[in-house]
């Protein structure tokens, strides 16, 4: 039944032969690249962020950390093979022949988003809501170009959403604690002079 869906699913969305131009470009730039914004926002959440938002940002780092062990112990207990391993459908980016199952792209976008959106800040939760969208866009790329089954995606959002919950708790929030005052530590010691400058907040 898994298979039998995950098959139909593919054959919908993945590209045809041939597939060229702008749209091949486009979709290896959202599967490839889009992904960037999460460290990259996050990074900026941190270092000039308001009150607040340096608090979300470690949230949603600890949330991708748990999402992605649980991903890498899930594909190590169950090996799935991707699409064009079984010679099905068209594939047009190089991968390595891992287990698809759930999407590691998929999981960190998912994982961070879901974070964010827990937020109390507005601003916070707007910016969640926009890596969720991108997250989609992420997923539907990967499968276009054969690297993955819907399946993989789905999978992903769910393991996300099981970290997001976990790290809402009182334990999360604990260890969400630790690491932020770690990284602080770090952080003020490492850039020290830029933030004496006033370039970086403390």
């Amino acid at each position: 039944m898994f298979d039998y869906l995950n098959q139909s699913l593919f054959a919908m969305f993945n590209a045809a032969p041939g597939l060229s131009g702008w749209r091949l470009h486009g979709a290896i730039f959202a599967a490839e690249w889009v992904i960037m914004i999460v460290p990259l926002g996050l990074v900026l959440m941190w270092t000039n962020g308001a009150p607040g938002q340096r608090e979300a940002a470690v949230r949603a780092l600890l949330t991708a950390m748990v999402a992605l062990t649980m991903s890498k112990l899930i594909g190590l207990a169950w090996f799935h093979p991707r699409p064009f391993m079984g010679g099905i459908g068209q594939n047009f980016l190089a991968h390595a022949p891992d287990s698809s199952f759930p999407s590691d792209h998929g999981t960190s976008m998912f994982s961070v988003a879901l974070a964010l959106m827990l937020s109390q800040l507005r601003e916070v939760r707007r910016f969640g809501m926009a890596l969720l969208v991108l997250g989609v866009s992420v997923a539907w790329a990967r499968v276009f170009l054969g690297v993955h089954w819907p399946l993989d995606m789905v999978g992903a959002f769910i393991v996300a959403a099981f970290a997001a919950i976990l790290v809402d708790t009182r334990v999360g929030e604990a260890l969400a604690t630790t690491l932020e005052t770690l990284m602080q530590s770090v952080y003020r010691r490492v850039l020290a002079a830029p933030i004496a400058r006033g370039w970086l907040r403390p």
